[in-house]
């Protein structure tokens, strides 16, 4: 009898489709990724109201994933101004998120965070945002053009640099490589149990750890799902995801 595969929980995004009706729903490319990159089953995780509760999700799941998504997180979370009109936001999402990342990490389950999930790490342990990075005195525009083709808009954009002392500088082979950029939120304030593991040439935050935590935690801004089976340090990051599930 084979092994189990261990099981990745990845709460989802709410939308509203066709003016009514609310799904649940997770991009495919975070999910494959972590099928074939991470040898693991992936679950989905409705973000519903009132939220499943924390305890039955940690019991069914050896991990988490968390997600990009085109939702920005609610600034009232962490002390921001109200958000621009036409901004899409997620409270459910929130609503579930938030303290479940706390939970996880506290519990050991070995979490990975990726754009707006690494953003929601952030603030759920005490961090700030901005809700318009290119907006920002000395910042890039890490925005991507959105009427480009859908594999300009995830070509690498930028170089990061990988700081001592970070998970990331155990898994990449390089201290600097090329990333693909495609958020307008980013960190302002660092949360104080986290750790900068990549910086962007302007200074912004692109990749995080927390010293302190009892499993793996890795955070990252781009979005290393995208195509992960050609990119070294991709491969990397869900290999090492894919192990620390099987530990």
């Amino acid at each position: 009898m084979s092994a189990r595969r261990p099981v990745v929980g990845f709460p989802c995004d709410r939308r509203v489709v066709g003016g009514h009706h609310p799904f649940h729903m997770v991009g495919e490319k975070y999910i494959t990724a972590v099928r074939d990159g991470s040898d693991a089953l992936p679950l989905l995780i409705p973000v519903l109201e009132p939220a499943l509760a924390i305890d039955d999700i940690l019991g069914a799941v050896d991990g988490f994933l968390f997600t990009g998504s085109p939702s920005n997180v609610s600034p009232a979370l962490y002390g921001g101004p109200a958000p621009r009109e036409g901004v899409m936001q997620d409270e459910h999402r929130d609503a579930t998120t938030i303290p479940l990342l706390k939970a996880a990490i506290a519990a050991g389950k070995p979490v990975l965070c990726i754009c707006r999930g690494f953003q929601e790490l952030n603030v759920a342990f005490g961090g700030t945002l901005y809700q318009h990075v290119q907006e920002v005195p000395g910042r890039m525009d890490h925005r991507e053009r959105k009427d480009a083709p859908i594999e300009e808009q995830y070509s690498p954009a930028h170089p990061v640099t990988v700081q001592d002392g970070g998970l990331l500088a155990r898994l990449a082979p390089e201290r600097s490589f090329a990333v693909n950029s495609l958020h307008s939120q980013g960190v302002d304030s660092l949360a104080p149990p986290l750790h900068a593991d990549a910086i962007a040439p302007d200074g912004q935050i692109e990749a995080v750890s927390m010293p302190g935590a009892k499993g793996f935690l890795l955070g990252v801004q781009w979005h290393p799902e995208w195509a992960w089976d050609s990119n070294v340090v991709s491969r990397a990051i869900y290999k090492a995801f894919g192990e620390a599930l099987k530990s």
